[in-house]
């Protein structure tokens, strides 16, 4: 089918949708719903038999659902309808969640039914549930409604609340008002649930430090405790708040300006000589039910390493990548065979650190500490040489984060994981991290200047069959994550390991004979200095964009299939062309 994704973002879910929907053999085009007048032509001009809006923030208009089957995709369960379905599921402790997806109407979430899922509802962030859950929820939805557009017998039901099992209602925006935190009174349940509701968006309002924030990445403290509402003391990117029965660490910090201009930051980082006077905490000794805030994670088990780094979004700093550095060398220096390398659990990584970038007034200075930084941990990765390293992908990569994958001897990822191994989209970025070392080894030149040049995300599935990858493994996050880790442990018993660590040996004495790895990197920085300070100011026009969420006035063209030049509805020709014209 020919499908328009008509979306207010490329977010998550509408990348997801769109390997997915593309595997499948399905013909697809994006379009940024940016106002009535650009959606129209989007849709006039692509001529699609099937519309899905995974992401909207406003009602379509009827010349495009009433001339063209339209799908929204709103994450609630039947009945649910409003703005805030998940912040208002989240915070008042729902234990089962879902999607419905509604055939477009003149009401907002209120369409015929065409098909529901739902699942349990995870206690963890807004971001995250939908990253996973949803996104999981609305692929089902989208498939089981594909196989009925065939059955002639088969029509959606209207919206009927005196259905039975229809429980969902309609509900308003979620206000600040309506999340408002009471460090007094509140218990850190509901101030967490609070947090967890509002995040990555709106953030929770508060007051702190003499100043208005919006509150995010909040972790609970099991130990330590204070006088409510009063800071702790801080570890590394985050501060430690008391409530009146515990403890929360807040892992990031949004400003409010008159001028709406504020980056969400580590919040130390955002309090700056206010978080300096804070005490720094140690991390406690491990322990069963011991929670704390921690972003750099190690653990043994069977021969095997586990090294997970878990920062926010993906986003590591120059200060993140050191810290990283540190832990691999430690993790390195252990009696272990095998080191397994697992990211975080919503992203592995994403590459350079954009907004701390651009939050410390010294946007190509710090982009170049930051980028050296990357690729100090990328070499650490390479140059392992007395373990073997695998690149466990839980979750989503992009950038440079990638190619840090890349550096493990193998890599494997989650079914559903998506990656986009390009830097273009970020003011056509070159790129480092030895990419130009690390994807050719992997798929040879011609394929990867394609994969560096194709600024579409690249499934789990069509990565492993690219070479970019070793493979996918698992029916889903859980079953991936105790697959791999059998897998780490088998080939650290394994009496052929020695053979391939003595091979990998070899092999990299052998490309470092023909081009070492410092040549590449010098080779890549120099084209990575003309982005940071050459005359061209495309990367930090398009990181200020990117950081401040500056929306588009048009959709990208490599995204908009519909709008290249030579571009035409398939099976029309160039004969009928002129009899129209």
């Amino acid at each position: 089918m020919r499908i328009l994704l008509l979306t207010h973002s490329f977010n998550s879910l509408a990348q997801r949708l769109y390997v997915e929907l593309s595997a499948r053999g399905h013909e697809l085009s994006i379009e940024f719903d940016v106002n009535d007048e650009v959606s129209l032509e989007a849709v006039e001009l692509f001529q699609p038999e099937l519309i899905i809006a995974p992401f909207l923030k406003r009602a379509l208009p009827e010349a495009i659902w009433g001339r063209y089957l339209t799908w929204i995709v709103h994450p609630g369960i039947e009945g649910d309808r409003g703005p805030s379905s998940l912040d208002w599921a989240i915070q008042e402790g729902e234990t089962e969640w879902g999607v419905t997806l509604l055939q477009a109407n003149g009401e907002m979430d209120a369409g015929d039914i065409w098909a529901t899922a739902t699942f349990p509802l995870r206690a963890a962030r807004k971001s995250s549930i939908y990253r996973h859950e949803v996104t999981e929820a609305a692929l089902r939805c989208v498939f089981e409604a594909l196989g009925k557009l065939g059955d002639p017998s088969f029509k959606p039901r209207p919206l009927d609340y005196a259905r039975p099992g229809v429980r969902g209602r309609l509900r308003p925006l979620m206000k600040q008002e309506n999340r408002r935190i009471d460090w007094a009174s509140d218990s850190t349940t509901t101030i967490l649930a609070r947090i967890r509701a509002a995040d990555g968006t709106p953030g929770v309002l508060d007051h702190l430090a003499g100043r208005d924030w919006y509150l995010f990445d909040a972790h609970p403290e099991s130990a330590l405790r204070g006088e409510p509402g009063a800071l702790l003391g801080r570890r590394e990117g985050a501060i430690l708040r008391a409530t009146r029965d515990g403890a929360l660490w807040l892992g990031q910090l949004k400003e409010k300006r008159a001028d709406g201009l504020a980056l969400k930051l580590p919040a130390t980082f955002a309090l700056g000589e206010a978080a300096a006077a804070l005490p720094e905490l140690a991390l406690p000794a491990e322990g069963k039910g011991n929670e704390t805030y921690r972003d750099i994670y190690y653990q043994e088990a069977d021969g095997v390493g586990m090294l997970s780094f878990d920062f926010y979004n993906g986003a590591m700093s120059t200060r993140q990548c050191q810290r990283l550095v540190e832990a691999l060398r430690a993790a390195k220096e252990r009696p272990t065979r095998v080191l397994l390398l697992l990211g975080g659990a919503d992203f592995w990584s994403n590459g350079i650190h954009l907004n701390t970038i651009e939050a410390s007034g010294y946007g190509a200075d710090e982009s170049w500490a930051n980028i050296n930084a990357m690729d100090d941990l990328t070499l650490e990765i390479l140059s392992t040489s007395r373990q073997w390293t695998l690149a466990a992908m839980r979750g989503n990569a992009g950038a440079g984060g990638v190619f840090l994958a890349l550096a493990a001897d193998q890599v494997y990822a989650a079914p559903g994981v998506v990656l986009n191994p390009h830097y273009k989209s970020m003011g056509n970025l070159y790129g480092s991290e030895y990419w130009t070392y690390l994807l050719p080894r992997r798929v040879g030149w011609e394929r990867a200047r394609a994969i560096m040049s194709h600024r579409l995300p690249i499934g789990a599935a069509e990565a492993a069959a690219l070479g970019l990858i070793d493979g996918v493994l698992g029916r889903d996050r859980v079953d991936f994550a105790q697959r791999i880790q059998a897998y780490a442990a088998g080939l650290a018993a394994s009496i052929t390991l020695d053979g391939r660590l003595a091979v990998k040996r070899e092999h990299r004495a052998n490309d470092e004979t023909a081009k070492p790895l410092a040549t590449y990197r010098a080779e890549e920085l120099e084209r990575m200095r003309l982005n940071f300070y050459g005359f061209d100011p495309s990367y930090h026009v398009a990181r200020y964009n990117f950081v401040y969420n500056v929306p588009y006035s048009r959709t990208p063209l490599h995204l908009a299939k519909h709008r290249r030049l030579g571009w035409r509805v398939p099976g029309e020709t160039v004969a009928q062309e002129r009899l129209a014209g």
